[in-house]
């Protein structure tokens, strides 16, 4: 797979977690967007993308200190990716709920962030509520861990960065609806079966990632 594709399916992962992010981060972005100037609910959403872009340079950049040169490691990336995404795609259509288990390791590291959070929220101005939202990015998230691991494939700062700024590109759409739009589209993104397609959807493309992985290993070259 080439570094676009990786894009692209950072952006897939953003879009189909639709109704993922509306019951883990939906509510912050209606309380805002019902108390507050319209373009308050960007600021928001900005301040979270923010988040992603930061650690998702950071994870980048770790990799690629950790190994400049491995094109084995590439490959082992890419199988956790993949993992990652059938993980992802299970925990959508509530067939199994594994990624739980990964959320619940930084729930210690998030209880002593959100109290700063919320006290940011809760308070007017574009910069606290853009850093309200760059604190609420790192609430414990399967999806969003899900996307790093793509971001960590790239071994670069930047290529984890865009990876991760793609990712967020995604969740908009959802988390503005959230903020602005119809009650009817805020439930539709929420409802079991829009889960359900979409968490289909990942595995499908999980499922055909792990074929592409396997591939070599049956080639044969002619004689």
């Amino acid at each position: 797979m080439t570094q676009s594709a990786d894009y692209i399916t950072a952006l897939m992962m953003g879009l189909a977690g639709a109704g993922h992010c509306l019951v883990m981060c939906g509510g912050i972005a209606s309380a805002i967007g019902v108390r507050s100037k319209p373009y308050i609910v960007w600021v928001y959403n900005f301040g979270r993308v923010a988040s992603y872009v930061l650690i998702g340079a950071l994870v980048g950049a770790a990799i690629g200190l950790i190994s400049p040169d491995g094109s084995y490691t590439t490959v082992v990336l890419r199988w956790l990716a993949a993992l990652f995404l059938l993980l992802l795609g299970l925990y959508f259509t509530g067939w199994f709920s594994g990624l739980v288990y990964i959320e619940k390791l930084a729930s210690p590291l998030w209880r002593k962030i959100q109290p700063l959070a919320g006290r940011l929220k809760n308070n007017q101005g574009v910069l606290n509520t853009f850093l309200a939202g760059a604190l609420w990015g790192w609430l414990p998230c399967g999806m969003v861990y899900t996307a790093l691991s793509w971001a960590a494939i790239s071994g670069t700062a930047q290529g984890g960065a865009l990876t991760m700024a793609f990712f967020g590109l995604g969740t908009l759409p959802a988390m503005i609806a959230a903020g602005h739009f119809s009650q009817f589209l805020h439930n539709f993104l929420k409802a079991r079966g829009v889960r359900t397609a979409m968490g289909i959807l990942l595995i499908v493309y999980a499922l055909w990632s792990f074929v592409t992985l396997i591939k070599p290993f049956f080639h044969v070259s002619g004689h």
